[in-house]
């Protein structure tokens, strides 16, 4: 569907067309500073430590030569933009509507270090599945934001964009967009987002599919012991999990941006060493599931968006509101999770005590990034779950 022709179906005030353009001397600046980069002198010591001294210089190179932003950007052109302002905050959104005419609206939220380019693969698919191997009950008409201080949510207007906010604004979102009741789909900070909108507004979804869900144990030990053999090693990946990225950004989230916002060897390495860490398989380069290119055009939106502090933000807001720590009822929603058993941390005992789980599905093959390195697995999972609860209405309770 044409730009022009979108724009009949965005109701409302205060959402204007948006299409990316990089300024070229924005380009240039990168250009130029990636040819002043500074490496220390580091021991090859393989990722023990962070980044390869080599594998950064190559791919800088790469990123520098042979990327083409331009063919990458006109890419992410192909899907009409968006721009809301809500509460005083721009919400960047892409909005595709299936040619369907019983499609159902299902918003897809990402995590860090991802943006709303971790959906490109998925788009097709969901909207038009008659033509990917689906069927017609199996369209959506898809809302893809970026998470407020992320891609072209910028910039934040105020402190306190806690999930519980950003789930506040994303309802409001899909009152101006029409949709009474929706679907939605989250991984990573998006797995908290998705049942915070739940909660708040159970009679509007009609289910939330998670995914990179992270679950916590109880205060005590008890129960531990009953744990399967798989759920133990869930926990235990948790509590052997190396998250000092997480530490100096829930806690540092400013300082950390000023090294980021001004080098872009800094963010290349930043990112990359997460998109290693986090993809499957865990001993291989992260060039082994996910396309070079399109790590590059992510890890690109942040550089020049400027976001390397806005999009840590959120950590800082998740790990010091106080509402976070309070318990919380269960979640009545019907909820699907997707879990990758190669890099996930999520343990169904756990997930069964927060959320109204109904459908639950566990791969072997795929990391964190789901729907980048398993795009077709993703999206059997979604119909499979949504055809779920679909043909079995009434499951709130």
């Amino acid at each position: 569907m044409k730009k022009d022709e979108e724009i009949t179906h965005l109701p409302g005030k205060n959402i204007r067309l948006f299409q990316i353009d990089v300024p070229q001397n924005a380009m240039n600046d990168l250009n130029e500073r990636l040819d002043r980069s500074r490496y220390p002198e580091l021991a090859d010591t393989g990722w023990e430590r962070g980044v390869p001294l080599e594998y950064l210089k190559e791919l800088k190179t790469y990123w520098q030569h042979q990327y083409d932003w331009r063919k990458h950007e006109q890419r992410l052109n192909e899907w009409p933009h968006y721009i809301a302002e809500i509460d005083g905050q721009n919400i960047h959104f892409l909005h595709i509507r299936s040619s369907e005419p019983n499609a159902k609206p299902l918003m897809l939220i990402h995590g860090w270090p991802g943006s709303f380019a971790e959906f490109l693969n998925v788009i097709k698919p969901l909207t038009s599945p008659r033509q990917h191997g689906g069927e017609s009950a199996d369209a959506y008409h898809l809302i893809i934001p970026s998470i407020p201080g992320f891609g072209y949510s910028i910039p934040l207007n105020e402190p306190g964009w806690t999930p519980s906010q950003i789930a506040r604004v994303f309802l409001r979102l899909m009152d101006r967009l029409g949709y009474e009741h929706f679907g939605v789909q989250g991984g990573d900070s998006g797995a908290f987002i998705a049942p915070e909108m739940g909660r708040l507004a159970p009679d509007r979804l009609i289910g939330i599919h998670l995914n990179a869900l992270l679950t916590f144990p109880p205060g005590d030990e008890d129960g531990l012991d009953q744990l399967t053999d798989r759920e133990q090693m869930y926990l235990l990946r948790m509590q052997n999990f190396n998250d000092g990225y997480l530490q100096i950004q829930s806690k540092s989230p400013q300082t950390i941006a000023y090294a980021l916002h001004d080098s872009p060897i800094g963010q290349l390495a930043w990112i990359a060493e997460i998109f290693k860490k986090w993809t499957s398989p865990a001993d291989a380069l992260p060039e082994t599931s996910i396309d070079r290119d399109w790590m590059l055009t992510n890890i690109s939106l942040y550089w020049f968006t400027g976001t390397a502090g806005s999009s840590a933000q959120i950590y800082y807001e998740s790990m010091n509101d106080p509402e976070a720590w309070i318990p919380k009822e269960r979640g009545t929603v019907p909820t699907g999770v997707l879990v990758s058993s190669s890099q996930d941390m999520t343990v169904r005992t756990f997930a069964e005590k927060d959320h109204h789980i109904v459908h639950w599905t566990e791969y072997d093959e795929g990391g964190h990034f789901y729907a980048v390195e398993q795009p077709k697995r993703f999206v059997e999972d979604v119909r499979r779950f949504f055809r779920m609860i679909t043909e079995t209405p009434n499951q709130n309770s």
